[in-house]
């Protein structure tokens, strides 16, 4: 028992570590730290307000939202009650016979920051009550409606704002938490899985990926965050895909490839992250927006590949059974790019894998109605 509470600890703070050292989180958070930043650089900040409200957490967004109302309301509220003391309207002062006030039934301090309140916000209960006989007064009011209304319509429309924020579409996309290395159609090749949780397609969706890397060049200088290009495609291309249901991706790792030099027992010794990029509009808000996600060398597993995904049931409409999306089985494959190609006999054989025994596999009969929808 206490052996087995240590193993859980040790994978915790494993996967902690694992999770603090990425550059790009699994959900797609940059884990970027920015240190030393002058100050005048953070007025930047403060400048670009609009973008700083809509990116920071509801929680500040509620504070301020609530903070300045009320100090809209207590500002005003001041002015109001300077302008009902200057006029001799308060309580403890002596008022002639004839006297006229400002505001009626504005006495004190509360009762001006209710007033302010009820002006504002055009609740009018009936009991405090702008007189005709102070023209300052009348301009102030006027001056307070204004700025009430500024103030409701930056509001508003920071919420709205937030609410349509194109990140909120990203997570209903989800890529397969491995990457797997296999071959396809006579090449080895890197492949991954990605999902779109909704029906509403992605328009004009693109798919890339960058391989983040320690380099030294030949001068000598190290190189942190070296970035290379790493080219995904399915089997109808690589641009404009028909995101209607899951897809493999997959990488072709040939001489070209930045993976050409791996081989089996090395991979897990590597630092590299792969990050994969998918960008697309959606077709209900018209909106862009950027899914990502990110591969280190212990989330490659080589030598499998993806379990199919995609059945037709007896009524001939196809089915996407999600619960084989990340599984995986072992298939032969070549203890490294260079042995693939050259074609040696060396495979690397897994052990172990992943199996669905409540899928079902239906045998299209013919060609034509496997491309009937």
């Amino acid at each position: 028992m206490t052996r087995s509470l240590c193993q859980l600890f040790r994978n915790y703070l494993a996967k902690r570590q694992i999770k603090k050292n990425r550059i790009v989180t699994k959900d797609g958070h940059c884990n970027i730290e920015f240190g030393n930043v002058r100050h005048s650089s953070r007025l930047a900040f403060v400048l670009d307000l609009w973008t700083t409200l809509v990116e920071i957490r509801w929680r500040f967004v509620l504070l301020f939202f609530v903070a300045s109302f009320t100090l809209s309301w207590f500002i005003f509220g001041l002015i109001w009650y300077w302008i009902a003391r200057d006029n001799g309207d308060m309580w403890w002062q002596v008022q002639p016979p004839n006297h006229k006030p400002c505001i009626y039934n504005v006495f004190g301090l509360t009762s001006a920051f209710l007033y302010s309140l009820e002006t504002q916000m055009t609740i009018g209960y009936g009991l405090r009550v702008l007189s005709p006989f102070c023209p300052g007064a009348v301009a102030l009011i006027i001056i307070q409606s204004v700025i009430g209304l500024i103030i409701n319509c930056f509001w508003c429309g920071l919420f709205m704002a937030k609410l349509t924020l194109p990140k909120r579409r990203a997570k209903t996309i989800t890529f397969s938490k491995i990457a797997v290395i296999c071959p396809k159609n006579g090449n080895l090749c890197l492949q991954i899985r990605v999902a779109n949780l909704r029906k509403t397609l992605m328009i004009g969706s693109q798919l890339y990926g960058k391989l983040l890397r320690t380099t030294v060049t030949p001068e000598g200088e190290t190189v942190i965050l070296d970035q290379v290009n790493v080219d995904f495609m399915v089997d109808a291309g690589k641009d404009n895909l028909f995101f209607i249901c899951p897809l493999t991706l997959y990488h072709v790792i040939d001489k070209t490839s930045p993976f050409f030099k791996l081989a089996v027992d090395t991979l897990q010794q590597q630092d590299f992250e792969l990050v994969v990029f998918l960008d697309g509009t959606d077709e209900s808000t018209s909106s862009a927006c950027q899914v990502r996600t990110s591969y280190i060398p212990l989330e490659i597993k080589w030598g499998y590949k993806f379990l199919p995904i995609i059945s037709r049931t007896k009524e001939g409409k196809y089915r996407v059974d999600f619960s084989n999306f990340g599984r995986v089985e072992s298939v032969p494959a070549a203890h490294c790019a260079l042995c693939f190609y050259n074609g040696q006999s060396n495979h690397h054989h897994p052990k172990d894998g992943f199996d669905n025994q409540g899928f079902e596999m239906m045998d299209v009969n013919n060609q034509a109605s496997a491309t009937v929808m």
